[in-house]
Order: C-alpha cells, then structure tokens, then sequence
C-alpha cells in the first residue's frame, strides 16, 4: 500500500469550504475564480477509488498535507504526530471558499478574458508579476506554477501543467525570496502522488517513480450536481508524447528538498515519516540490481529535459549528474534507522562508482582527444586501454577543429563502442554544481563556455546542446522530428531557463562576472520577446518556431541567476562540496590502466 493510499485510510477526514477569504499572494487576485461553498470529501466515492487496485488516473481529493504523516507499515502500526511544529502547518484555516488556478483554463473547462499586463519599471520587475500570476491553487493553497501563461494561447497542450522538473527554478526563486509556503506544498503534494499505482498496457513501473507533471481539475461530486470538488491529477507519463516516464523528476524533487530545508531553516518537512518513505522509494529505485556493468543510470531516450528522440538513450550525462547530486543530498537528509543502514551503504557505494566512472571515462579535453585519436581496438584484456572499444574514426570532424587547447568537458553519452561527443549544458553545469566534476575539471568547463562563447550563448544563453544534428544524421537519430529540426528545440535551440545553472556553477567556482556576462545578454531581449521558451538559430536569433511565450522556467530562471548574481552565497543552497570520502577513497595515482582502490567497494 502506497504512502497516499495509507494517509488517506487512517485521514481524520475532509475539511470544508467555509472559511474567510485566503491570504493570496500578491499577484494571485488576477487569478481568482469562484468555486461552490458547498463542496465536501465524498467518502463512497473515496472509498470506491481505494478500492481500485491500479489506477490509471491519480485523483486526490482537498486534504491536509500534514494528515500524510499518520503512516502505517506491514510491520506494525506507528503513528507520527508533526504538527507539534507550527512551522510545519499550512494553516490550520479550512478551505477558503475560493478556489485560484493558474489560469483559466486550468480547473475544469472555465474560462476568463486574458489578463492584463501591466508595465513595470524594470525587467525583474515584470518577471516577478509574471510568475506570480502562474501560481496553481489547490483548496485556497499555492502548490506550484504552470508551464507557461500565454494569455493569447488558446490551445496549451499540458502547457497548463505543473510540471515538477519546470517548478525547480520557480521554487528556487520563491525560496530566495522568503515565500517558503509554495515551496513546501510542492513537495508535500507531489509527494502525495508518488506512491499511487499507475499502469499502461497492464504494466506498471516500479514504486517510487514521480510524476511528470499534475494538473488540478474541478469535478462534480457524485449524487449531487451542484457541488464540485478540486482533484489533482497526475500524469506519469502515460499521456505525454512518446509515453516516456520522467526520470529526473524523482532527482530534481530530493534536490528541491535539501534546498528547502537550508533555505528555511525548516528541517521538520524532510524529517517527516512519509518524506523520508518517499525519498526511500526514488533512492531504491535508483540503486535497483539490472543487467548493466556501469554504475551510471541506464534510461530511454526522452526520459529528462530532453524529451524527444534526440539519441540521448543509454547513460546521458545529464541524468547522471542530477543522479550523483540527489544522492548526496538524500545521504544528507536521511534519518539514521536500523533500516535504512544498507541503503546508505549501497548509496555510499554507488557514489564511489559514479564518480569514478564519469570523470574517467566521460571526460574529454585536448589531450584526451589525442589519446583516444591513438587509440588501438579489439583489446581483450584487464588492463586494456580502450576499456569501451572505441573507433577513432567515431571522432567527428567539427569536434577536431572546435575542442579549445584549453578546457574540456564532459562528453553527452557513454556505451561500449559508443562515445556521443556532444556538449550537453544542463549535464556538464550540474556536474560542476554537484561536485561530480573536480574542481580542476569544473574550471576547465567553464573555460570551455568561456572560449566558445559565440557558439554556445551568442545572442541568448545558452545552447542545450551543441552542435546540433543536420542532414542524415538528423533524420536517423532523430526520425525525422520536424519540431527538433536542426538548431531548434533540443536540437541545438537556447534555452533561457539554463541561465540559472550558469550562474550556480559559475559562483561555485568563484567566477561570478562570467554569469554576469551572461545575464546581460540574457536581459537586453528576453522580455521585449515576451519570455519565449526556447530560441533558434545558431547564434540564438529567432524566437523558437513553436515556443511557447512566457513560458515559466524562462522567467524564474532569470530571477534566480539575477538573486543568486546579487547575493552570490545563497546559492549554497543548491550546490554539493566534494565529498570526503570518495576523496580518499581513490590513491592519488591517476596512471591509465587498472586502478586500484584503497578499499574494496561492492556496487
């Protein structure tokens, strides 16, 4: 029985809607949108939704998010009592009797003239207002922020979503700016999620996973059609394009976490019973035994940001950066239990291997190049070289001619017989920012961005990848994508959101004015653009064919490099120190060849 389903059976029950008006966050009255006082938890129909044993369709109804700590496991029956804290109550006002989406379309099919916008003084000014007015309300509390807010977009997709891995930079901004509360609903509530059995096909994947993204609808209550009840309801992936389950959203949500907590200073959310179950859960699905040799994660194509075919399938940089970083920061936040001691162990472990393996065999400069330039192949032997069976002639031409002499990076995917040279942005920032990279490696990537300036911001930061997929090679890898055309989407297209990460990395490794630089690019356009999603052309000139305007993680990306730029030690928050042990877990001696560790390490 999942962490949700248990919290709902042992639940004192529903609160209603007939409280005062809510406190609304500035911003949230352009928002608001009436809903029926009379709305009440229908306990047959919750009762027939427990009932079912897999769900194809999440629906949770208004609650406490504080009810989830009564837990009850197979091996007896303990209960938690968290609201002593006050610090981790909500509220303990019912229901207002207003209920706010995040537009209008958002809750059930209503719908309302776009809002106005007004003008600001300034650039920050504006994006302040804008993300304020993408708040998502659910029971009269925020939880979190759409996709994007166009208010002339008359179709959204599930633009209209909360996405978990969009609210990241949304939730950072909120934090730095002291408005703790929507960040702890977010992680509360999507909590609430995670533990639902989900199916497709009659197949369901392991515990643990979360989900893509959650939408809140309105719906009627059964037996009586003037009542309404607001409904969260997830998408695992099994309405998204491709029905690939998101991967990162599991990583992004224990690193959300940990930041809340040190932003706060409120440790009781991540000490709470079912937080701790749940970030058990992702960590166990993680560290799950599989066929694969390597320590890195072994995932389809499409599974993280990049969420099309984009030949990213097998072990891209980007999930095992996030992989690395949640699992320190979930060795972090773990409570010592007499059950959780092989997790640990098995987490520590992995670390060791992880990290390892990518600055290893990941890494490329010019000195690396040349080696494997060199190198022989159908090597058979412990002590081989080539340990993946590499072709020299996979070298790409471009690559020969771009690779500065100095900096380097981390290459974008690894298999045997495989090495994808491209330049991931989001991977190779998060392996600085995680301390997956060493601290020399880290400085070469920022002298890498540094050097190919032009190439990878230009007129708008920054490339998700580079370079992109053109002629043959893009209609093989891709299948022929017309949305990831070359220089577009992911496929080579600027995206304004990684702004963010640009500047974490960059303050990490104490070169604040590279970050600068960019925010300065970044803030000459991207308003009078109206926010756009993502940008086209090899120096970024075009607004994005298909983007979307005011698009969320574009403008709390913007914010949180603009807060982080202003006072640079917040962004501790957010970053990981080199850890100690996997430091001394490795002789110095860094000879090519067989490398022989100071301990012995089970993975």
């Amino acid at each position: 029985m999942g962490i949700a389903e248990v919290a709902l059976h042992t639940m004192p029950g529903a609160f209603a809607a007939h409280s005062p008006p809510y406190n609304l966050p500035h911003g949230a009255d352009s928002r608001r949108r009436k809903r029926n006082t009379n709305s009440v938890l229908n306990a047959r129909a919750l009762q027939g939704l427990l009932n079912i044993p897999r769900v194809r369709s999440v629906r949770l109804q208004c609650q406490r998010i504080d009810d989830l700590a009564r837990v009850t496991e197979e091996n007896g029956t303990w209960v938690k009592d968290v609201m002593n804290n006050a610090s981790q109550v909500l509220g303990d006002a019912s229901v207002p009797d207003q209920a706010v989406g995040g537009n209008g379309s958002l809750n059930g099919n209503t719908t309302k003239p776009p809002p106005q916008r007004r003008k600001t003084s300034s650039v920050e000014d504006e994006a302040w207002e804008l993300l304020q007015e993408s708040m998502v309300y659910y029971c009269g509390s925020p939880v979190g922020t759409i996709a994007a807010n166009d208010p002339n977009d008359s179709d959204p997709m599930n633009y209209d979503q909360v996405f978990i891995r969009d609210f990241i930079p949304s939730g950072i901004a909120f934090l730095l700016k002291g408005e703790y509360e929507i960040v702890r609903n977010f992680i509360l509530h999507t909590l609430q999620l995670q533990s639902w059995e989900k199916t497709m096909d009659c197949h369901s994947p392991g515990q643990g996973l979360m989900p893509a993204s959650f939408k809140v609808r309105t719906i009627p209550l059964d037996g009586d059609e003037d009542a309404t009840e607001e409904v969260l309801d997830p998408d695992f992936g099994e309405a998204a394009i491709g029905r690939v389950a998101p991967v990162d959203s599991g990583l992004w949500w224990i690193i959300l976490l940990r930041a809340y907590g040190k932003c706060s200073g409120d440790l009781s959310v991540q000490e709470r019973i079912d937080v701790q179950t749940g970030m058990k859960m992702i960590l166990k699905l993680c560290l799950a035994d599989g066929f694969d040799m390597f320590p890195t994660l072994l995932v389809t194509d499409g599974s993280c940001m990049i969420d099309r075919r984009m030949g990213i399938h097998g072990h891209p940089l980007e999930i095992q950066a996030l992989f690395y970083s949640a699992l320190l920061c979930a060795r972090e936040m773990l409570t010592p239990e007499d059950g959780s001691a092989d997790l640990i162990r098995a987490l520590n472990n992995r670390l060791i291997a992880l990290s390892f393996h990518i600055r290893e065999y990941y890494w490329l400069d010019m000195q690396k190049l040349n080696e494997i330039y060199r190198y022989k192949t159908e090597e058979y032997s412990y002590d081989a070289v080539n340990k993946f069976n590499i072709y020299p002639d996979q070298i790409p031409p471009w690559l020969v001619e771009w690779i500065p002499p100095k900096g380097g990076y981390f290459i974008g995917n690894l298999q045997p017989a495989h090495m994808d040279f491209r330049f991931f942005s989001l991977g190779n920032l998060w392996s600085i920012v995680s301390s997956l990279a060493t601290t020399q490696q880290s400085h070469a990537i920022l002298d890498l961005i540094e050097s190919k300036w032009s190439d990878l911001v230009a007129e708008m930061p920054l490339k998700i990848c580079y370079p992109a997929l053109e002629n043959q090679e893009w209609k093989i890898i891709t299948g022929s994508d017309p949305k990831n055309t070359p220089w577009s989407y992911h496929n080579g297209g600027s995206w304004p959101t990684l702004l963010w990460q640009l500047t974490v990395a960059c303050i990490k490794m104490n070169r604040p004015e590279l970050a600068a630089k960019a925010i300065e690019v970044a803030e000459r356009r991207i308003a009078t653009d109206k926010w756009p999603e993502y940008y086209d052309t090899k120096r970024a000139r075009f607004i994005g064919k298909q983007a979307r305007l005011y698009q969320t993680w574009s403008i709390a990306g913007f914010l949180v490099a603009k807060l982080l730029n202003e006072k640079p030690d917040a962004a501790r928050i957010l970053w990981n120190d080199e850890d100690a042990e996997i430091l001394n877990a490795f002789s110095t001696n860094r000879k090519r060849g067989k490398k022989v560790l100071k301990k012995t390490y089970i993975v």
